[in-house]
């Protein structure tokens, strides 16, 4: 007899009961496996983040100007975005192994690649390949937890892989420096190259098949591109993709503009500024976990997700009367930015978590696609906007990311409600 569902639009986190077989569980996550899954979603922010301390010196060698290189990074962005939507239909469709092991493969290679790049084109196009081949990780690793576990689990599971991701970019670029010292950028290129050969002979040896065959989905791409028609179709999951979309904007536009804001504007130093973004990643990690492990069971996911959204609609209209009107510089700005990072703890591991649930597990691979490429596109589009005007402005960030969050607000508000129709993939 089937379990409550998620319910309109998720008003409890608990999932649809396993199907006989299906070797679902309500159960906790092993070690083996969050170890397993999140190097592999950390893979994503440690391609990006590892070799950011080196561009300058890929700038020098490659006879390039530096708005170029940032290319790199923009391209891999775009990479990660389309990988996960060839990446999560194959995996629905032929199991979760055997695109992963691919996509780890095609990344090694990649990497390969841009450590001998010749010429900075040769690069760009590397860093778009092994961006995309590097998003199979992250997009099928989400698809396995919904294969796996359903209810506080997957909340528990999704706030542990969480904890690696959140840590990864925090510590990327400090190793990325340490990687500096002793080598050239192109070695940072061969610790990720050496990293995506670990990483695929780890796959390959310890994570098994979680989708069998009578659950995966026939058909080409007709009928992925109907899965995903589908999907976009029921208005609940749309409105947690929105949702999770426009939160990851707020998100990215914190991080791509706080650095040169605090620097430039606030005057603070590297070592300032680096330890304030500590301070602030430490906040969405912690209440990540916090969110999995306590908050997940006691209130509803509807509920959290109100508190969440309110608290960085909050944040964001704190922000603007900081820097417009009250202008109390950096003693009012840093604890409004804390409290947005930790409200988004608890809204991007829920809308995920929500989404995932509303999906057949025959779906969740182009569900997590969907979820993944969103925030990625969201994140890319939203990072040069906070320097428009040509200078650093706090204002204009503040702006921007209370514009996410407002976005992210109505979209849960006006799409997350019960009695939608049940569209194509919906978990039964």
């Amino acid at each position: 007899m089937p379990g409550p569902t998620a319910g309109p639009a998720g008003e409890t986190s608990t999932a649809p009961a396993p199907a006989a077989g299906s070797g679902r569980t309500g159960a906790a996550p092993g070690r083996s496996t969050v170890a397993v899954l999140g190097g592999l979603v950390a893979l994503g922010p440690l391609t990006t983040d590892l070799y950011l301390p080196g561009l300058p010196a890929i700038a020098d060698d490659l006879a390039a100007e530096p708005a170029a290189v940032q290319l790199t990074l923009t391209f891999s962005m775009f990479g990660v975005a389309a990988g996960q939507l060839i990446f999560g239909p194959l995996s629905d469709r032929f199991g979760r192994r055997p695109p992963l092991l691919v996509g780890l493969v095609v990344y090694t290679l990649a990497s390969v690649l841009c450590v001998l790049a010749p010429t900075l084109p040769v690069l760009i196009a590397a860093r778009f390949v092994q961006g995309a081949a590097g998003a199979a990780g992250l997009v099928i690793g989400r698809a396995v937890a919904r294969d796996r576990f359903e209810g506080v689990a997957m909340l528990r599971f999704l706030a542990s892989i969480s904890l690696i991701s959140g840590l990864a970019p925090i510590l990327a670029p400090i190793v990325g420096a340490q990687l500096l010292r002793v080598t050239s950028w192109r070695g940072t290129f061969g610790a990720l190259t050496a990293l995506g050969l670990l990483l695929t002979l780890v796959a390959f040896a310890a994570l098994r098949e979680t989708l069998p065959p009578t659950a995966r989905h026939g058909g080409g791409l007709v009928a992925t591109l109907r899965t995903m028609n589908g999907l976009l179709r029921d208005l609940p999951f749309l409105g947690l993709v929105l949702t999770s979309t426009f939160a990851f904007g707020a998100l990215f536009g914190y991080i791509s503009g706080s650095s040169v804001v605090l620097q430039h504007v606030y005057h603070v130093s590297p070592q300032t500024y680096s330890l304030l973004f500590g301070l602030n990643s430490l906040a969405i990690v912690g209440v990540t976990q916090l969110n999995g492990r306590v908050l997940a069971r006691r209130f509803t996911a509807r509920a959290l997700m109100l508190a969440g959204l309110g608290t960085a609609v909050a944040a964001g209209v704190a922000l603007v009367l900081l820097t417009a009107v009250w202008d109390l510089g950096l003693a009012g700005v840093c604890p409004a930015l804390f409290v947005l990072m930790g409200s988004l703890g608890v809204i991007l591991p829920n809308s995920a978590a929500q989404a995932l649930s509303l999906v057949a597990p025959r779906s969740a691979g182009s569900a997590s696609a969907l979820i993944g490429t969103g925030t990625f596109l969201c994140g890319a589009l939203v990072a040069p906007l906070s320097s428009l005007g040509g200078s650093p402005s706090a204002v204009l960030l503040a702006v921007v990311v209370l514009a996410c969050a407002v976005l992210s607000a109505v979209s849960y508000l006006a799409l997350c409600r019960p009695a939608r129709p049940v569209a194509v993939g919906r978990a039964a």
